[in-house]
């Protein structure tokens, strides 16, 4: 139900059937030259920004996959421990005070190494998180000084 008519409330709609093998960001950015800009510098700050977004990107989902992965292990084990526990509960069934002192040692048990796993997990996405801050942070460090350097004259301070 593709048709090529321009769409006024969806702009975008006809990206997909659009040639850009032929569009160059360089080529079209000299033609609007800035005097004092150096727009190759600029264009080569952006490259880096775009690579460093990637970057972090690329982190942040191996972060979140290994975080997955390790849900994954602690459901695992967590299946394990229950058929384990339904054993041990089982065979404690004739002596209701036995069975009510397993009971509450498997349930303080579980609130423990749940406990364990959150604050695991919630280190993981942490240590993943500063990571890709890190990335974008620094770049956005040496985007601030190429940024300096792509604008000559430009005062560093309000001296006069």
């Amino acid at each position: 139900m593709a048709d090529n008519k321009f769409n006024p409330f969806n702009p975008f709609a006809n990206f997909a059937s659009m040639d850009f093998s032929q569009f160059d960001m360089t080529k079209m950015m000299q033609s609007y030259q800035v005097p004092g800009i150096d727009m190759e510098k600029m264009m080569e700050a952006q490259r880096r920004n775009i690579e460093a977004l990637t970057t972090a990107n690329q982190v942040a989902v191996e972060g979140m996959q290994a975080v997955a992965r390790r849900q994954a292990e602690i459901l695992s084990q967590a299946m394990g421990e229950i058929s384990t526990n339904a054993q041990r509960l089982a065979s404690s069934a004739n002596n209701p005070q036995e069975m009510t002192t397993q009971q509450a040692d498997v349930a303080r048990e579980a609130l423990e190494k749940a406990f364990a796993n959150m604050r695991e997990l919630a280190e993981m996405i942490n240590k993943s998180n500063t990571e890709a801050f890190q990335i974008i942070n620094k770049r956005f460090n040496e985007s601030l000084e190429e940024l300096r350097g792509a604008m000559p004259n430009t005062p560093t301070s309000n001296k006069k």
